[in-house]
């Protein structure tokens, strides 16, 4: 089976084929650094993540680039505001971002360009638009691009043009689906802000939002590459804006297929600071959560469907990657010569249904179930001691194997304070003399320090909460 991916562009699943072999050139929109990345922002790169993931795991070579935004309207604003230079301003969220995704082990793109260094590839393009008479400058000085004279534009958010209005434009990066306009490339000079500015042959002035992800995209993939990723609200006007520069100064389609996740909803509502369920990563780490739940919980669902935070997703989310990991550290404890012949069966019965579930969209729901359906035939041969050492080794490999895609497994050996060692060693001791009492309370303590015991015929196990 082929893999399938929905495409924005066209409307429909289609079968994915890259221009060139194996190789893939894939472009995902990065962050605006005028803040700390939120839950929803990281779901965008997440989904981006999985496909990438996923990608690879089938045989593919990536390239990957993902844009750092550091000018626009609100970096400049957030910069001013605070009585700081744009590079200070930026550079602090730029650094907190990447952070963040080392945290949710998203895997790393290999460029991030910043806005700020392209100006010259961006000056470029308008100097074509300009040339080929389908951008023009406004009395301010400022340029636009003339959205009647591409006859496609609207072709991937289906924004109609009826009711546009003759000169109408809009200078602000940010505006509303139906507001069909004329946007800014080039930003003349404005007081507002301040000193931000470059001198070129086109003006002085700073870019317009949507030129810099064109200069990038291209000056790293070329005119032409197979994916665009970003997040739903990026379809209108930014995406829509990118095809019509980028096709209108090369003449060459774009980008092949288009990757838009749906939005996060936090307890049912479109997240807001005003409502009190805006959370950073940070917020939701501070609360006790853990990065590799955070993880799960935003992966766990198909891109193109909402996905709903609550507590209550986040603690399942919890107990699923604790589920995994246990399952992991319990065969690594094998040590008989058990056979059993029917492992290689269940694991290549498995890898069939979890690729096909992830070939057909990204099934990522479907494929997690079967997973789980594994873990749990997998667990109840471990009870009646039918898996050995070697069988065990087998399922390993293979869960590393898919845990390529997945990035929830925690592989690294925690090491144990030598306090809570003592405590354990105590128990053990106290179990031996009977002292089970003393033994309850010594459990019950390192319950509240955050290490749960477990015991098993291989003898005491322990895991951090």
């Amino acid at each position: 089976m082929s893999l399938k991916l929905y495409n924005t562009l066209t409307r429909k699943k289609e079968i994915f084929k890259p221009i060139k072999g194996k190789l893939v050139k894939m472009y995902t929109c990065g962050p605006t650094v005028y803040d700390f990345a939120h839950i929803g922002n990281f779901r965008a790169y997440i989904c981006s993540d999985i496909l990438k993931r996923y990608l690879k795991y089938s045989g593919f070579k990536i390239k990957h680039i993902m844009n750092i935004t550091d000018v626009d309207d609100k970096t400049i604003k957030g910069a001013n505001n605070e009585r700081i230079s744009l590079k200070e301003y930026t550079r602090r969220y730029e650094k907190s971002f990447f952070e963040d995704i080392e945290t949710l082990n998203i895997d790393k793109a290999d460029a991030y360009p910043r806005a700020t260094r392209h100006i010259k590839e961006m000056v470029a393009i308008v100097k074509k638009l300009l040339k080929n008479e389908i951008a023009y400058k406004s009395e301010d000085g400022s340029i636009y691009f003339d959205i009647s004279k591409f006859k496609d534009y609207g072709k991937l958010s289906h924004a109609k043009l009826a009711e546009l209005k003759e000169g109408a434009r809009v200078k602000q990066d940010s505006y509303e689906k139906g507001e069909a306009k004329d946007f800014a490339l080039w930003k003349a000079y404005d007081k507002e802000d301040g000193n931000v500015v470059w001198k070129t042959e086109i003006g002085k002035g700073r870019p317009g939002w949507h030129i810099e992800c064109s200069a990038m995209s291209m000056k790293y993939l070329g005119e032409h590459f197979d994916i665009h990723a970003g997040g739903i609200d990026l379809v209108f006007p930014h995406h829509e804006n990118e095809i019509a520069q980028s096709e209108a100064s090369t003449k060459k389609k774009f980008a092949n297929y288009w990757f838009h996740n749906e939005h996060l909803l936090v307890d049912g509502h479109k997240m807001s600071k005003s409502l009190g369920n805006f959370y950073t990563l940070r917020d939701l780490l501070d609360k006790g959560y853990h990065a590799k739940a955070v993880r799960y919980l935003l992966l766990s669902a198909n891109y193109k469907v909402q996905l709903n935070f609550t507590e209550e997703a986040v603690k399942a989310a919890d107990s699923a990657v604790q589920r995994l990991n246990d399952f992991m550290v319990k065969l690594k404890e094998i040590k008989n010569n058990a056979k059993n012949r029917d492992i290689d069966k269940l694991i290549q019965k498995t890898k069939r249904q979890f690729d096909d579930a992830m070939d057909d969209d990204l099934n990522i729901s479907s494929a997690l179930s079967h997973i789980f359906e594994f873990v749990k035939e997998a667990n109840t041969s471990m009870m009646e001691s039918k898996i050995g050492k070697n069988n065990a080794k087998k399922i390993i490999n293979f869960m590393r194997d898919i845990n390529k895609v997945l990035g929830i497994l925690e592989e690294k050996e925690e090491k144990l304070k030598p306090e809570f060692k003592k405590l354990i060693d105590e128990r053990e001791k106290a179990r031996k003399e009977k002292d089970f009492a003393r033994a309850d309370r010594i459990r019950e303590e390192l319950k509240q320090k955050g290490i749960v015991l477990e015991d098993t015929k291989e003898g005491v196990r322990w895991k951090k909460i």
